[in-house]
């Protein structure tokens, strides 16, 4: 590591999975090579997905919808994950020559003494405690300056993680990364006085041992939404170009029984949007199979669009059946 490095603790006061992860990458984007940031931020009831992962093969989304959650999607690589405020986010950004995986995940380490609790580094990316992840981390590399960030269980629904991030029963081939399915455990059970404002000073004090800052020299910066400089990459965040358009190309294969007839449907995706379209079926009804591929090719893969866009179609079937495709469709996507 080099000398006279500047040490710096970034808090964001905000719960928004798309503000904290814009704050994110506009740190890595303005990092200069002799600073080393510790960024701290929490999301409330989200699903953070790797940059290259599948939305719909990692998460229920409809659900995660329908009880007001969000689904985010990180520069880095890696398995999906559950955020909420009994979850604490760090990350550390620094240059090539300053990142130090080892030192950084000391850091979470010797903080979490303070409370009586000895945890250990395992497998490809997770911190564990009783043999149980307590924490997974992720890296990301961009030219001469690196990002490494991470979870901290605490005291997170458990119940949320485990109904959002179940797989969708639906046979999906998938070009995508899987998530790494891994036991859990707050740190809570472990000590059950510890909280998220007792580890966050916890880590704080960590990082400025670690890395050789007094509190004189430590500078600690609060950042609230409504930041000018974060709107553009909070539209980035946003969108569903970023959130779907970025999902690697996958395969779907749907079957149901009708009055009309057994429907199968089958799709290719890519990008998040319906690429192709193939309809069979037993139905004696000979037309709507080719205008329900028409009329889905090129629609993105959400179940708004898709009913939107059958609805807005006319064919062979009677007002019953296609609400009973309709109802079918709500169930699915």
């Amino acid at each position: 590591m080099s000398g006279n490095i500047k040490n710096k603790v970034i808090y964001s006061h905000s719960f928004d999975p798309w503000f904290n992860l814009s704050l994110e990458e506009y740190l890595l984007n303005s990092l200069s090579g002799d600073e080393v940031i510790l960024y701290l931020w929490q999301n409330q009831n989200t699903v953070v997905i790797g940059n290259n992962q599948n939305p719909w093969k990692e998460c229920r989304l409809d659900l995660l919808d329908k009880e007001g959650g969000k689904l985010a999607r990180r520069l880095s690589g890696g398995g999906a994950v559950f955020h909420d405020i009994g979850n604490l986010n760090f990350t550390f950004l620094a240059s090539k020559e300053n990142f130090d995986i080892t030192k950084q995940l000391k850091v979470i380490l010797e903080a979490l003494k303070d409370f009586g609790i000895e945890g250990n580094f395992s497998g490809r990316n997770d911190l564990e405690v009783l043999g149980r992840k307590f924490s997974g981390n992720a890296f990301y590399y961009e030219d001469d300056f690196c990002l490494h960030h991470g979870t901290l269980l605490v005291d997170a629904d458990i119940n949320r993680l485990s109904k959002y991030l179940q797989v969708s029963k639906n046979k999906i081939e998938s070009k995508g990364i899987d998530s790494v399915k891994a036991r859990v455990i707050n740190l809570k059970e472990i000590n059950p006085l510890i909280g998220i404002n007792d580890l966050r000073s916890s880590v704080v004090r960590s990082f400025a041992s670690l890395y050789g800052s007094s509190p004189d020299t430590l500078k600690e910066y609060v950042v609230r939404e409504g930041t000018e400089e974060l709107k553009e990459l909070y539209k980035k965040y946003s969108s569903w170009d970023w959130l779907y358009g970025e999902t690697p190309n996958f395969d779907v294969y749907f079957e149901n029984k009708f009055s009309f007839g057994i429907l199968q449907l089958c799709i290719k995706v890519n990008k998040g949007l319906i690429s192709q379209c193939r309809v069979f079926t037993d139905s004696l009804k000979t037309s709507f199979p080719g205008i329900i591929e028409l009329c889905l090719t090129d629609t993105p893969f959400e179940k708004k669009a898709v009913i939107e866009a059958l609805n807005n179609t006319e064919t062979d079937l009677k007002k019953e059946e296609l609400k009973e495709v309709l109802c079918w469709i709500e169930a699915l996507i």
